[in-house]
């Protein structure tokens, strides 16, 4: 255990349950409402969590047969429009966004979080993503996906020029001279004119460096290649691991690779997914959770366990039969992998796995009392399987509420849990470094 444990919590809609818009308390409009978003933000900054996380990706999530019209998840606001209008209604909570590499450009990137993190005052994080949903492809002119090794060979690349284009100027290059007339020192300018394989980009920003240096860099993979290009990236790992034996070895792993690469592991901070039900007693958590699945359509848990198992067809198998022999496809291949060997290990049913999937997508799923919670994840933390948890709210905005009220408390008279916030910005409270500017003391950048 490495000090304090760290919380984010990650907004899904109106929650991560499939069936989470037809709870009676959810609110109808809240996926484009900003005074919702506003609240989950401020109920979050409350109980002192690290972060507030929008995962986003590019194109409605709505099947392509008789189910159409029975999910919420066609819709998702742009999130790095959403954080700017949260920064500016609180004052220390992490702002992390997914952005994809797939369909931008670094330059993009570089620009859009530098502004978020200077009117954030340091908050900003990046959650990079390589996009395996084969609709996005569709709306960027693309037939279908790049092959998935390829994803993340592109993505190294994609960050090494977005970090040198945060590295295009030295953290006081700007005088604001006015008796001089000098607004900027040009031996603190850095142009990198970077060529590479897949991208170019010559520089240099045009913002000054942000108060982070780089925001927090954040990445969500757990296959093969997403390990190998977390261990070379972040600084904060999502994963989904449904139990500590899992989540254990995922932990010692990717710390290995991490201190492997040349990096401190005291710099990659392990966020599984927990998605927390609370309740007075573990009997009323469980009706919670099961008032939930009694929500399930049969026919949108067929094609969301398809769509999680890389869009594999899944017609000619028998719904209440085993779970067969799948191929991984070009899709997100550690939650393929994840989910076959949940249904190996525990001997599922189709309709077993999908009722699972719809209800935490393989996430680790805990019900009970605040105390009982608090046993949990101390127990993750003790014994190594995690550096803290990244929320996910089966319905919101009331299970986000009573994690805050309820569970926070227990944490912080353990002393698991901060009381107040360390510092102004994520990576003072993350307790990470800040990056140094490659270029300082190097040689001198001119315009050309």
């Amino acid at each position: 255990m490495s000090g304090k444990m760290k919380l984010g919590v990650f907004p899904l809609d109106v929650g991560h349950h499939i069936a989470a818009w037809r709870h009676p308390d959810v609110p109808p409009g809240g996926a484009t409402d900003l005074s919702y978003f506003r609240h989950l933000a401020q109920v979050a900054e409350r109980g002192k969590l690290d972060m507030i996380f929008f995962g986003d990706q590019m194109a409605a999530q709505y099947p392509d047969d008789e189910s159409i019209g029975r999910t919420s998840r066609v819709l998702r606001p742009e999130p790095i429009a959403l954080l700017s209008a949260l920064a500016a209604v609180t004052e220390r909570i992490g702002l992390v966004a997914t952005v994809s590499t797939s369909y931008f450009e670094p330059y993009h990137v570089a620009r859009k979080f530098s502004t978020l993190d200077h009117f954030s005052n340091g908050r900003a994080g990046w959650n990079i993503v390589t996009s395996w949903n084969d609709k996005e492809a569709l709306n960027f002119n693309r037939g279908e996906l790049l092959e998935h090794g390829l994803r993340y060979r592109r993505a190294l690349e994609f960050v090494d020029v977005t970090t040198r284009l945060w590295d295009s100027w030295e953290d006081d290059a700007f005088l604001h001279d006015k008796d001089s007339g000098r607004f900027f020192d040009p031996e603190k300018l850095h142009v990198s004119n970077f060529k590479g394989e897949y991208f170019s980009a010559r520089g240099p920003l045009n913002l000054p460096r942000s108060p982070q240096g780089y925001p927090v860099l954040v990445q969500a993979g757990s296959s093969d290649d997403g390990r190998d290009f977390a261990a070379k990236t972040a600084e904060v790992i999502f994963t989904a691991q449904p139990d500590l034996t899992q989540a254990k070895a995922f932990y010692a792993d990717i710390k290995a690779q991490v201190e492997a690469a040349g990096r401190s592991p005291n710099h990659v901070k392990v966020m599984p997914g927990l998605m927390p039900i609370v309740g007075r007693s573990e009997a009323e958590a469980q009706e919670k959770f099961q008032r939930l699945q009694d929500l399930i359509d049969p026919q949108i848990g067929w094609v969301v366990l398809s769509r999680h198992l890389g869009g594999v067809d899944l017609s000619a198998y028998p719904l209440d039969g085993p779970v067969p022999e799948l191929p991984l496809t070009q899709g997100n291949q550690s939650r393929q992998r994840l989910l076959l060997d949940m249904a190996r290990r525990d001997g599922l049913t189709l309709r077993q796995l999908y009722e699972r999937v719809v209800g935490s997508r393989g996430h680790w799923i805990v019900a009970g009392t605040a105390e009982q919670i608090a046993d949990q994840m101390e127990s993750w933390l003790r014994e190594g399987g995690a550096d803290g948890f990244n929320l996910m709210p089966p319905w919101l905005p009331g299970n986000l509420e009573e994690f805050v009220d309820h569970v926070i408390p227990v944490l912080q008279r353990r002393g698991l849990f901060r009381t107040e916030y360390e510092g102004r910005t994520l990576r003072d409270n993350l307790g990470l470094p800040k990056p140094t500017n490659r270029f300082k003391d190097g040689r001198k950048n001119i315009w050309i």
